[in-house]
């Protein structure tokens, strides 16, 4: 796409929203309607019986409580996404990992955001304490076999599209059956 210009709609903590004018490869000129996101990351952290940690949570936007895979958005551009999610799984759960492993980058709605999340598989878990926000109700954190998680996913018990994307890639890499 080249000639971009672009004119603010909003700009909030976590999201710039702006109407952007573009030349599409095919020569079509167009207004389109863009999110800007900074990014985010996702963890499957997987104990040693290969259970994941799921974390019950509220999001309004959604209706209610979410069974989501431990994330966060990157504090800043240069933070480097694995330090976001060994901060977030802190954060939100109190676990510390041995060892993160990149599972690869999701783009939850490429038609009109550039968000990227990037998942990681977590190992060696330890416990600690949890430092969640003021904005962070998470009602319930539970371990769950991977096998079965990826059936909550085929049941529609699991519907937020990093965690679907995380569980599968991590019971993937795992040997897991899905």
């Amino acid at each position: 796409m080249r000639g971009r210009m672009r004119r603010q709609i909003f700009r909030g903590r976590i999201l710039d929203v702006g109407v952007e004018e573009v030349t599409l490869p095919n020569g079509a000129r167009v207004e389109l309607e863009v999110i800007r996101h900074p990014g985010a990351a996702a963890v499957a952290a997987v104990d040693e019986q290969r259970r994941v940690v799921l974390i019950h949570q509220f999001r309004h936007a959604a209706g209610g409580f979410v069974w989501e895979l431990p994330a966060g958005v990157l504090d800043a551009p240069e933070e480097a996404p694995v330090q976001c999610a060994e901060r977030e799984l802190r954060e939100e759960t109190g676990l510390d990992a041995a060892c993160f492993t990149p599972l690869g980058m999701v783009m939850p709605t490429p038609g009109y955001s550039d968000e990227r999340i990037h998942l990681f598989l977590a190992e060696g878990l330890t416990d600690g304490e949890h430092d969640r926000g003021h904005d962070e109700v998470i009602q319930e954190i539970r371990r769950v076999p991977l096998a079965d998680a990826v059936r909550m996913v085929r049941a529609g018990e699991i519907v937020d599209s990093k965690t679907v994307a995380g569980l599968f890639l991590a019971a993937a890499t795992l040997g897991v059956a899905a």
